[in-house]
């Protein structure tokens, strides 16, 4: 099977995180997937950030009228001051706009801010629907900080698969991935949706359910054998950080294969072309923010027999891909 370019927040690398321009541009692109992260509004509705704290992606902390809202919260267990969106209407999230949340790396997409407003997942999926054409395109969600949201009395398991209902996409031909760091939500979805689930995974530490529930067991746990096993009977993929795929300057760890003999596929974040995050032999120059060789990077990936990857550049994923595709 063709491995899946997923367009990881749109096309940040050239675009507004998350924002209707990002998303259209992935989707021009070539993008199998556009991936939104979502988290709830104090009215119940299912917005897409990056995190629940918005400070770093919107005007918020410019906005007098909301000096009151911002406030300290512990969030899996990290204290953050900031903004939340889980104390805003979706109307009062409207009235803010977007900006670029790594602005020494993405100077390009500074002068973008102000211009774009926060999107709800409903007009994600509209997007999807619209401007995907003939062949439509896939929409990759990221439950973000499920065991939090819980605590405070929302279930985004639950507004979430009211949204695939109500939209038509909680059947067999759902064009809908559910992905999130934590088990425990994943787990609770699986007898709810036949849509694909992925069990994201970090270098270290553990999910947040697992926590809260004192369970022990960490993302290092879970790439074992036994915890693929595990994560099989409730996910259909794994997401791991890239480098537990491919280790810079000793290549291919094996968790592919182990994963593909548990019967799960495996999706790898995130690609990207500044040299701040490529591997030193694929960097050119020295500036951080310059762009090195990100081709030779994702055809390693292709090569280590990944079936999808995250890419903040999609142009660069579908070239490599094509490049890959060719070679075989």
């Amino acid at each position: 099977m063709l491995p899946l370019v997923i367009a990881h927040r749109g096309v940040p690398g050239e675009r507004l995180e998350h924002t209707r321009p990002s998303y259209l541009l992935a989707i021009e692109q070539g993008a199998d997937f556009i991936e939104p992260d979502v988290v709830s509004t104090s009215d119940g509705i299912l917005v897409v950030r990056h995190e629940n704290e918005i400070d770093g992606t919107t005007d918020v902390a410019d906005r007098p009228e909301f000096a009151d809202r911002k406030a300290t919260k512990i969030v899996d267990g990290v204290s953050h001051t900031g903004w939340f969106t889980e104390d805003f209407t979706l109307a009062e999230l409207k009235t803010l706009r977007c900006k670029e949340r790594i602005p020494d790396l993405r100077p390009g997409n500074v002068a973008l801010a102000g211009t774009e407003e926060i999107l709800t997942l409903d007009e994600v999926l509209d997007i999807a629907e619209t401007a995907g054409g003939e062949a439509p395109v896939g929409v990759y969600i990221e439950t973000k900080h499920p065991s939090y949201f819980e605590s405070i009395g929302i279930s985004l398991n639950d507004m979430l698969i009211e949204t695939l209902e109500r939209r038509g996409f909680n059947d067999e031909d759902s064009t809908v991935v559910i992905q999130s760091f934590e088990s425990a939500n994943l787990r609770a979805l699986r007898p709810r949706t036949p849509a694909m689930l992925v069990q994201l995974m970090s270098v270290e530490g553990q999910p947040a359910d697992f926590t809260v529930a004192g369970d022990a067991r960490t993302y290092d746990n879970l790439r074992s054998d036994e915890g693929l096993a595990f994560v099989a009977e409730y996910a259909d993929a794994i997401g791991p950080f890239k480098e537990l795929v491919v280790k810079p300057g000793a290549g291919p760890t094996g968790l592919v294969e182990r994963a593909h003999a548990a019967g799960l596929d495996v999706h790898v974040w995130t690609m990207r072309n500044e040299n701040a995050f490529l591997p030193p032999a694929m960097r050119v120059g020295t500036e951080k923010l310059a762009h090195g060789d990100a081709v030779s990077e994702l055809l390693q990936f292709f090569d280590a027999g990944i079936d999808g990857a995250f890419s903040d550049f999609t142009s660069t994923a579908v070239q490599a891909r094509s490049q890959w595709l060719q070679s075989q």
